[in-house]
């Protein structure tokens, strides 16, 4: 089981300054378009940010963390409130949207592995300067900030619980 996708993805915060090829930002972006989400609603939408000044802004709103500003490309994950509370209600505005942005957010992060490059879901940031950062209009929420880039060194894979340990089979 260790070779698979899952035994790949590992946090990255150490980036070469290698750009990331177009082709490959777009088959992470198709790999989060591919994510499951209530009632096939899709309330996501995705800012790729390529430019320097925008990476340097975003770290400073993720309370310093120098791996959004030094990735060639970083990737703002955002959930759409409204869209999935037209169908869902309230449920739909506080859970259903960020279920589904973190569905798309985990392909993003399994698709990058797969194909030789390194992320971090980073989720420690100041929302509302990130929209501000982003001039993102009001009905869109940033949920995940995701640095891409080819890893500078081999990421360490943390231990995981056993399953023994997080597992409950009811029969």
């Amino acid at each position: 089981m260790e070779n698979n996708v899952f035994a790949l993805r590992a946090s990255v915060r150490d980036f070469l300054p290698d750009e990331v090829p177009q082709e490959l930002i777009e088959q992470l972006l198709h790999a989060a378009t591919q994510a499951p989400s209530a009632g096939n609603l899709q309330p996501w939408h995705f800012y790729v940010v390529k430019k320097t000044a925008l990476k340097e802004q975003l770290s400073a709103c993720a309370y310093g963390q120098k791996s959004i500003a030094s990735a060639p490309v970083v990737i703002v994950v955002c959930a759409e409130p409204a869209m999935s509370s037209k169908r869902y209600e309230a449920r739909g505005e506080t859970l259903y949207c960020l279920q589904d942005t973190a569905a798309a957010t985990e392909n993003i992060l399994l698709c990058a592995a797969q194909n030789g490059l390194g992320t971090c879901w980073c989720g420690a940031f100041k929302e509302e300067a990130v929209s501000q950062a982003m001039a993102l209009p009001a009905a869109r929420r940033p949920v995940a900030i995701l640095p891409i880039g080819y890893p500078a060194k081999p990421a360490k894979k943390p231990a995981r619980r056993p399953m023994k340990d997080t597992v409950t089979t009811i029969e």
